[in-house]
């Protein structure tokens, strides 16, 4: 990929028409954003594959929250989108504590074998990020994590985000999933995070001229693509 990976959340097919003609690489599909993001339907999501030929990284999530509910609906789901056709996937669950339910996130990781996924802002909310990292970095398949630094938002994150992608530059074991930021991110915040080496960005209503009532809007997709892509210099 040429330049920065912009990724846009899709709800439906007018969404990612929209958010692939503003410039995006490739679309998180999700419903339910009142809950803050829940697994599409089969249907859904087969609508969206036929409408764009974009990657697709579809949340795998059935309640709100971090937990993960009942782990063999989440499977079920997996399965049933695979069947669909899809070969990426976004997830991430958390114990009453805390930390990464490793035995969930195993249950539904053995059931997209083979796929790459990314875990989700489930980290922002950990008691321990660091050691959240490290404990989900053998796991096969993830290659990115999607986080705002800090559960209030990028803007209270950026410290943590630079610090982490400094970590992983250098290679720190934990550290070698591609840092994907998104989260309350703002067009003010790419000059900085950009110069920290982050070249991965998730928009959600900054996609949307009206919040989570409006469709994607090609334009505002648009702008992210040319501030992502213009030299240092004009940031």
């Amino acid at each position: 990929m040429a330049g920065p990976l912009l990724e846009v959340i899709a709800l439906g097919p007018e969404d990612a028409v929209a958010a692939c003609a503003g410039g995006a690489d490739r679309l998180e599909v999700v419903a339910g954003m009142h809950a803050d993001g829940l697994t599409p339907t089969r249907e859904t999501f087969a609508r969206i594959r036929a409408a764009v030929d974009v990657p697709l990284r579809v949340m795998l999530r059935a309640q709100d929250g971090f937990g993960v509910g009942d782990p063999y609906v989440v499977c079920a789901s997996a399965v049933a989108l695979r069947a669909e056709g899809a070969d990426e996937f976004v997830l991430g669950f958390l114990d009453h504590h805390g930390h990464p339910d490793l035995v969930a996130t195993e249950m539904v990781v053995g059931e997209i074998e083979g796929c790459a996924w990314t875990f989700h802002r489930a980290i922002d909310h950990s008691a321990d990020r660091h050691e959240t990292r490290r404990l989900i970095a053998e796991l096969p398949g993830l290659d990115a994590c999607l986080t705002a630094g800090s559960p209030h938002g990028v803007g209270d994150g950026l410290d943590v985000l630079r610090d982490e992608a400094s970590r992983t530059a250098a290679g720190e074991p934990g550290y070698e999933p591609r840092i994907v930021a998104g989260g309350g991110l703002r067009r003010e915040h790419v000059a900085e995070l950009r110069a920290a080496g982050i070249d991965a960005f998730h928009i959600g209503s900054a996609a949307r001229a009206g919040g989570w009532d409006e469709p994607v809007d090609a334009a505002a997709v648009r702008q992210w693509r040319e501030l992502l892509d213009a030299p240092e210099e004009a940031r």
